[in-house]
């Protein structure tokens, strides 16, 4: 009876790699309008098959399993935006806003994904992005919109 928490613990651990790379899933999908933390679900069915799992394979009841599981399952979601939320309060300053800013694409950019540099003050390092049409390595491109960490750029034709 391991299989359904191997299973949330493994969906949980690959939302977690993909949002180590591209950041919050669900701030990419516009999922609970911020209300939900992605990195901190991902932890949470982490948590969950793992103590489920472990609980299970001790001799313990499969109900005990379920609740002690739940219960790591909530602990972890909670402690997870707790921290994220006390980092973020922590950063220094407000974040800019970097609609309107142009640069270069540094990776060819789909809607799938991409990269760019941009000309903006305090932009030192390069950001994720993606357009709704194809953009290739080297065009000049312009910031159109944010979607969580990442940047929605279209090709600047100025």
């Amino acid at each position: 009876m391991l299989l359904p928490f191997l299973i949330v613990g493994g969906l949980g651990l690959a939302l977690l790699l993909i949002s180590l790379v591209i950041g919050d899933v669900l701030d990419h999908f516009e999922i609970g309008d911020g209300a939900i933390s992605g990195t901190a679900l991902a932890i949470g069915m982490t948590v969950f098959g793992a103590a489920g799992a472990l609980t299970a394979s001790s001799g313990l009841d499969l109900v005990w399993a379920y609740v002690v599981a739940g219960a790591l399952a909530i602990a972890a979601y909670v402690v997870a935006v707790l921290t994220v939320r006390s980092l973020a309060r922590s950063s220094d300053g407000v974040p800019a806003s970097a609609v309107g800013l142009t640069g270069v694409a540094t990776a060819s950019i789909s809607p799938a994904g991409g990269e760019v540099s941009l000309d903006g003050p305090g932009e030192i390092e390069r950001r994720l992005a993606y357009a709704d049409a194809p953009i290739d390595e080297g065009a000049r491109i312009r910031v159109i919109a944010h979607a969580g960490s990442r940047v929605k750029v279209v090709a600047d034709r100025s």
